[in-house]
């Protein structure tokens, strides 16, 4: 959208505004009917944040799985493990007693159809993983290959959404801090990586990860950060507005980061 038609007597956009925020939908849709050639653009709201609405209806790129990606396309495969269909993904499981350290994160995405007008996507299973405190990845990093912790899969519910407890990632030499996903049509469906429709990554917001890394734990998190940015990030260089996490909490009682994740079907 151009300057002057974001401006133009803050007209459409303005009525979108305050219609975005009435609970009256047959209001909404009997003023809809009523005016014609309406551009729509994404799913509906303001929100500009990388999890709002704003930018529901788009579908987040398709990025690599990376080195470590655990799903037996890389050797180890945490989706044959015992428990990998969980929602606290903290400690090791299938007979590993590892448990990850770290400022608590919970991690909300709600998987909706891009070419659908953002419908929600039940029954879908999302595979999580993300490296641990010191930037290690389980079953593949030294001194971790024997665990598979900040590993697991959720499916969607009614509304499109998996949440996941686990704890807030390092920021490692080169990369700006993400979590990975993979998402497979039903939970049958990981039994092989061949089988997921998407995979992309979710970005962490750089004020939060500030303040995240000034705690114990997290020091060698401080240098890596400062030597990178979204826009150098090899992954998230090309644009993160889809994949921008919102965060919210503080690091005394954690965070938690939501993201609406569009594919299409």
């Amino acid at each position: 959208m151009s300057d002057d038609e974001r401006n133009h007597h803050h007209g459409l956009q303005q009525d979108l505004r305050v219609l975005a925020k009435r609970t009256d939908r047959r209001e909404l849709l009997r003023w809809m009917a009523f005016t014609p050639l309406i551009p729509i653009i994404g799913c509906g709201g303001t929100d500009s944040g990388g999890g709002g609405a704003a930018s529901g209806c788009a579908r987040i790129p398709e990025e690599t799985a990376g080195p470590y990606p655990g799903d037996g396309s890389n050797g180890a495969n945490a989706l044959a493990l015992s428990g990998i269909i969980r929602s606290d993904l903290r400690a090791s499981i299938a007979g590993a007693s590892g448990v990850a350290a770290g400022i608590p994160l919970t991690v909300t995405l709600t998987l909706v159809a891009s070419d659908d007008s953002c419908t929600p996507l039940r029954g879908y299973a999302i595979y999580l993983w993300h490296c641990d405190q010191a930037g290690r990845y389980s079953m593949y990093s030294p001194g971790v290959t024997g665990e598979n912790y900040l590993r697991g899969v959720q499916v969607t519910d009614e509304e499109g959404k998996v949440t996941f407890t686990s704890i807030f990632p390092a920021c490692y030499s080169g990369r700006w801090p993400h979590i990975h996903f993979e998402i497979y049509p039903s939970v049958e469906a990981t039994s092989s990586s061949r089988n997921k429709v998407a995979t992309s990554q979710l970005a962490l917001p750089e004020d939060v990860c500030e303040a995240v890394y000034a705690t114990s734990g997290y020091s060698q998190s401080v240098r890596n950060l400062n030597q990178v940015s979204l826009s150098s990030d090899n992954v998230f260089s090309d644009g993160a507005s889809t994949q921008l996490a919102t965060v919210t909490g503080n690091t005394t009682d954690g965070y938690a980061a939501s993201l609406v994740v569009g594919i299409k079907v």
